[in-house]
């Protein structure tokens, strides 16, 4: 216990998430390999309405990813027949992206991967440690999104 808690001072905040989530990202690939999948491909698919469709403009932000990003996932996803474009009707200018019937059966097995991903985690810890994390990342994300981290303070 002691060679943990001393490795723990060492990291910083940033770099546990870092290597945290470059390791999840690692271990996804791997498993979406199994599915001819990438992370990147199953993320874009969960994130896609199955039912309605979802407007390709709210999918950047949605995920998080830049436009450039998205179109080369997206056009790799319609050249595989993962999803096809249609125009949206409440908006002449718009695209909505819906999934192909082979993109709703990847879109299934990347949901069963990211259960099964948070089933085991759940399994390894208990209650308050959990609610603990969640709370850490809210915390993390509002100190963020309000500019606390480096706010310009201005003196007179």
């Amino acid at each position: 216990m002691v060679h943990r808690k001393n490795r723990m001072k060492e990291l910083t905040i940033d770099y546990a998430l870092r290597a945290t989530w470059q390791a999840v990202t690692k271990m996804y690939n791997e498993e979406a390999k199994n599915y001819g999948l990438t992370m990147a491909i199953g993320f874009t698919l969960l994130s896609i309405d199955p039912k309605k469709g979802t407007p390709s403009t709210s999918l950047g932000p949605k995920m998080g990813m830049e436009s450039t990003s998205l179109s080369r996932i997206l056009k790799g996803l319609e050249e595989k027949g993962y999803i096809v474009r249609k125009p949206n009707p409440q908006d002449g200018r718009g695209v909505l992206i819906y999934l192909t019937d082979l993109g709703q059966e990847k879109r299934k097995d990347s949901k069963e991967v990211v259960l099964r991903f948070n089933e085991v985690v759940r399994e390894h810890l208990d209650a308050n440690d959990l609610t603990g994390f969640f709370n850490t990342v809210d915390t993390i994300n509002k100190l963020i999104l309000d500019k606390k981290i480096y706010q310009k303070t201005t003196t007179n």
